[in-house]
């Protein structure tokens, strides 16, 4: 458990558990990381093996120290990386950051939502000195809060292997870099090829073709659209796709990020009225089921759909290439598909950071070799730093990068483009009562009447 929760402090749930930051300069950042995450492609492929690429990553590792110069010594780590399969990529990413720096990692593991609902009292506690965040808002907040200790220094060593996009989402409001990216993802719609083929279903292209295809899918016995909401956060995926889909990627930023638009504004209504005309195709008693229980509904073939972040394949029997994915579809042809949802993971250093260990793993993570050899064990993301080797990237890593490089606009979650403190207290709660009684002027009047007090706050 993370000290914090191990010394008792009071539910997240009852916290107002971060605040401020402008989310205009992270849409910015969130554009630009679509370049850089092209610069990041490549074109080459191949199979994933993981093995093989962590072999191959460990033996070309960046890190030149010799055991001549090796630092030495013990970092903590505080990680939300709970599931078996990221977890274990993290060992191997430790693993040979010992072998590489002599340093010992120690790894302090809480589950993922836990370690975000705590994660105010945790950086004003005793936190480890590395420890697994986002990029945008939620980095920024604790950067202006004095909680986080600046990494310029790192980033002086490395700025050449990363593009602006990547940099912007790093600093914060005083200029000074904070955050070390280390792998994006799109969401999408999942599904498996086997399914499709045998029953005869075609991708769709808009938001029609997909309620047709979802109706025929109930008619075959699927559950067309698998659907979990239990932990809060999936939902927003389905707003922020409706939402960019309705009313472009300029609108939902300025309604999420820096409250310019109203949420009683009509276009809103109609996003949560269209959401409202998907309710028939998703899976039932989504406020009861995790986004892994939801997930393996789509493994065993039970849904047809599932729209999350394309870390479902952790879920996946480790082989298992029967998973691709599409885009959302079109809602409106005047504002069309241009705008991804593809969020930034990578790790801060604590106001309790200082010390060469810390600055040395920030470092190892940086590099493409740590990161090669991340994804080599969990493949369900591609590379932040642009000048790791794509050799091994699966076809669905190929895909995704060509997704998110396509993008005019890259949106990175609404509880990483919004205000800490709307998103997780006011929005979550509102979304979750919209699934239960589908009331478009409530929920859009109840977020309008709280974003008016926190956003002037």
């Amino acid at each position: 458990m993370l000290r914090i929760l191990g010394a008792g402090v009071a539910s997240a749930a009852a916290l107002p558990i971060l605040s401020a930051c402008t989310g205009t300069s992270t849409a910015a950042a969130s554009s630009s990381a679509a370049a850089s995450t092209s610069s990041a492609a490549g074109s080459s492929s191949a199979s994933s093996a993981a093995s093989s690429a962590a072999s191959s990553a460990v033996a070309g590792s960046g890190s030149s120290t010799s055991a001549a110069t090796q630092v030495g010594g013990t970092v903590t780590f505080g990680s939300n990386a709970s599931d078996a399969t990221p977890k274990a990529a993290y060992q191997a990413v430790f693993n040979a950051f010992k072998k590489a720096d002599g340093v010992d990692t120690k790894v302090n593991t809480v589950d993922h939502n836990s370690f975000q609902e705590n994660i105010n009292n945790y950086l004003q506690g005793s936190p480890d000195q590395v420890f697994t965040w986002f990029a945008g808002n939620r980095m920024q907040f604790f950067a202006a809060q004095g909680l986080l200790t600046p990494i310029d220094d790192v980033w002086s060593g490395i700025e050449s292997q990363y593009a602006d996009g990547f940099k912007s989402a790093s600093t914060a409001a005083d200029g000074k870099k904070y955050f070390i990216p280390f792998y994006n993802y799109p969401w999408a719609f999942f599904y498996r090829p086997s399914v499709f083929k045998a029953k005869g279903y075609t991708v769709p292209k808009t938001l029609d073709e997909l309620k047709t295809l979802a109706a025929k899918m109930a008619k075959d016995g699927l559950t067309p659209i698998a659907f979990a909401d239990k932990d809060g956060w999936p939902a927003m995926g389905t707003f922020d796709y409706l939402n960019q889909r309705i009313n472009g990627y300029q609108f939902h930023m300025d309604l999420v990020a820096t409250h310019k638009e109203s949420w009683t504004n009509p276009k809103v209504k109609t996003v949560f009225d269209t959401w409202k005309g998907l309710f028939p195709y998703l899976q039932t008693g989504a406020l009861g089921r995790t986004w892994q229980e939801a997930a393996q509904t789509l493994v065993k073939k039970q849904a047809g759909m599932y729209l999350l972040g394309m870390f479902v394949g952790q879920q996946f029997p480790v082989g298992d290439t029967d998973i691709d994915f599409f885009p959302f579809p079109e809602v409106d042809t005047n504002v069309g598909m241009d705008a991804v949802e593809a969020p930034i993971d990578g790790f801060l250093l604590s106001s309790k950071g200082q010390g060469p260990q810390s600055k040395a793993l920030l470092t190892y993570l940086a590099s493409p070799e740590a990161q090669l050899l991340y994804l080599g064990a969990d493949p369900s993301n591609v590379a932040a730093n642009k000048t790791a080797s794509t050799a091994k990237y699966t076809a669905l890593q190929k895909k995704a990068v060509a997704l998110i490089s396509s993008a005019k606009s890259i949106s990175q979650f609404l509880d990483r483009d919004s205000r800490p403190d709307f998103a997780s207290p006011v929005v979550i709660p509102a979304l979750q009562q919209f699934l239960k009684d589908g009331d478009s002027d409530s929920v859009t009047k109840s977020l309008e009447a709280q974003a008016k007090t926190i956003f002037t706050s």
